[in-house]
This record gives structure tokens, C-alpha cells and sequence, in this order.
């Protein structure tokens, strides 16, 4: 077999073993429809008339999201107050109960304690940094939930992705992303890949070639993040064969598969087209493939709408502007989410 073949082999089966998650899933949570590829506006006039100021802003909700996750695994508490103000009133986590359990995590191996730290301080450094580049238009921080409440986003994510089941007042279940470095990873999970999709979307809506190079220098560390969060999870996913061991969880599924059911629930959200992507490995005529890399055939990473994005960081598949992580919406002028339902 020649090399090329190997390849079409190689890819071939990606597809397969992409599909095969996807239909299941379907029968699971039923399927979506989407209105893919492009921002989503309260009326057609607004959407002629975006600026990079609003896609900036949009980008800047999806980095407090992420530096308030990081902050308070590596510090036990939220980003700074100073990097929180801007247009509108900001809601700060200290202010909520929304963020009820979310701690510093007692991390057991090092090396994901030293990731966790460097990921923590790039994701403010985003912060600020489009805080500077938006100067007075920046927008303040908006209500966020990275809580462990047991119908809080996270343990929503969890569920929706089987990977805990129902919650009632007499028998609470919940995800605790800050329990173990296992379940920080899943959690970092969620983001980090939806990131890195968000920027690749919004790349092509900025006409400043300031701001483009900027929003392109921010791609590649996200794209780093995720892969460093993708290495791990595979790395100890093939090693371990369970993990979780918070008695408010029920019995949890290896983390290759976990992170295959996140992946899932993410493409369950966005519409119908296929193209979020797990970790696990793929065995074709060359021998067992890791898949830490998300790509279509022609080896390019895939874009997400500032809509389809919302879908995910709402936890809802309809057209709505708030829920999951943004209980209060995000802030700036785009803010409505596709409507797959």
C-alpha cells in the first residue's frame, strides 16, 4: 500500500468513527438543524453593520469565561476586579452565588499544575489585552457561572453529555470540574476547543489588519492550549480506565470517552454538520492514530458562527440570548445564539 493510500485510510476512518459517535448521540438527545456561517443579529440591518469593535467584544466575553475557569483552578478565586469594568455594569462572581463550589484544585501531578498556571495567565493577558485594544468601548465582565451547583453549567455540560445522570432534591448529582485533575481537564475541555474555532470564524469579519494579526496571534495560543488540553486527557484517557471519586457522581465513563461524549454534546448544540472532533484513537492499515488534532480531510482546523458558538456556551440549541456559562447573556451587541432546535 502506498503512502498516499495510507493516508485516504487514515482519513476515511476519522470520518467513520466521527459519524458513528454522531448518530448515536442523535438518538440520544435528537438531532439539530443549523443556519451555519454566519453571525447572528436581532434584525438583518445590525448585521451589515457589525464593527470590529463588536467582534472584539464578543471575543472578549468568551476570555473572561475561560480566565475566571483557569483563576480560579490555579488561585481560588475570579480575575481581578481591575480587569472587569467597561460598558454596562459588570457583574462580578464574587457577587453571585453562581460560582458556588468553584475552588483551587488540589492538583495531584505537577505537570498539570504547571499547565493550568501558564494557561491562567495567558488567559487574563487576553483579557487585558483586548481591554486595551477596545480601550473605552470595552465591555464590562457579564454574570458568569463556572460554579458546581448541581443544575449550574458544568454539571449541565455533564449531563447533557451522559456523563452524570438526573438531579433531584433528594439525590443531587453534579460535575466538579475542580475535583481532580481529571475532571479540571474535562472541564478545560469544553472551552478550550470551542476557542480556538471561535477565532478561525470571526477571522475573516475584522478589517483592521491590526486587530486581524492580533485575533490571529490569540488563535495560536488558544490552539496551543487545546492541544496541551487534548495531550493530557489522551495521555492519561489511554492509561486510566475510570476516574472520578466524588460520591455526588455517579460512576463515570473513561476519559477518552468522556471527552468523546463533551465533543457530542458540543456538535449536538451547533447544528447538524459533523465537525467537532474527541480524542480517541483511530487504528488504520499504519497502526493505532491518536487524534489530538481536530482537522477536516484537506488538514485545515474547522470555524464556528459567533451564533453556533453561543449555542455552546448557552447550553441551548435554540435561538436565545442567555443560559449555561452567561446565565445573563454576554455582553456587546452580539449576543443571540442560532436557532437549531
Amino acid at each position: 500500500m502506498t503512502e498516499s493510500e495510507h493516508l485516504i485510510e487514515a482519513l476515511d476512518a476519522r470520518v467513520e468513527r466521527r459519524n458513528d459517535r454522531r448518530n448515536f448521540f442523535k438518538a440520544v438527545v435528537g438531532t439539530a438543524a443549523v443556519g451555519a456561517g454566519a453571525f447572528a443579529f436581532a434584525n438583518a440591518a445590525h448585521a451589515q453593520t457589525v464593527t470590529d469593535n463588536d467582534v472584539l467584544n464578543f471575543a472578549l466575553n468568551l476570555e473572561y469565561l475561560e480566565a475566571n475557569f483557569y483563576y480560579y483552578a490555579v488561585f481560588g478565586t475570579p480575575i481581578p476586579t481591575a480587569s472587569t469594568t467597561g460598558v454596562g455594569t459588570p457583574v462580578l462572581p464574587t457577587s453571585l452565588s453562581l460560582n458556588a463550589g468553584a475552588r483551587a484544585v488540589a492538583f495531584s501531578d505537577p505537570l498539570v499544575a504547571q499547565y493550568a498556571r501558564e494557561i491562567a495567565a495567558d488567559e487574563l493577558a487576553h483579557v487585558n489585552f483586548l481591554r486595551s485594544a477596545l480601550t473605552s468601548a470595552a465591555v464590562a465582565q457579564p454574570a458568569i457561572d463556572v460554579g458546581i451547583t448541581p443544575n449550574g453549567a458544568f454539571s449541565s455540560a455533564a449531563r447533557a453529555a451522559g456523563l452524570i445522570g438526573a438531579t433531584t432534591a433528594a439525590a443531587p448529582t453534579f460535575f466538579d470540574p475542580y475535583a481532580s485533575d481529571e475532571n479540571f481537564l474535562l472541564g478545560a475541555f469544553i472551552f478550550e476547543d470551542v476557542g480556538v474555532t471561535a477565532y478561525k470564524g470571526a477571522a475573516p469579519l475584522i478589517t483592521n489588519k491590526t486587530y486581524l494579526e492580533a485575533a490571529a496571534g490569540i488563535l495560536a495560543v488558544e490552539a496551543y492550549h487545546a492541544s496541551i488540553v487534548r495531550t493530557v486527557l489522551y495521555r492519561k484517557g489511554i492509561g486510566t480506565p475510570a476516574f472520578g471519586t466524588t460520591p455526588a457522581i455517579a460512576a463515570q465513563p473513561a476519559l477518552l470517552t468522556s471527552a468523546d461524549r463533551i465533543s457530542d454534546a458540543r456538535d449536538s448544540l451547533d447544528g447538524t454538520s459533523d465537525l467537532d472532533q474527541g480524542i480517541s484513537p483511530v487504528t488504520t492499515g499504519t497502526g493505532v492514530q491518536s487524534n489530538i488534532v481536530p482537522l477536516d480531510a484537506t488538514g485545515l482546523a474547522y470555524s464556528r458562527s459567533a451564533a453556533q458558538v453561543l449555542n455552546i456556551v448557552y447550553l441551548n440549541k435554540a435561538a436565545v440570548t442567555m443560559g449555561g456559562f452567561f446565565p445573563a447573556g454576554v455582553n456587546g451587541t452580539i449576543k443571540t445564539s442560532a436557532n437549531n432546535a
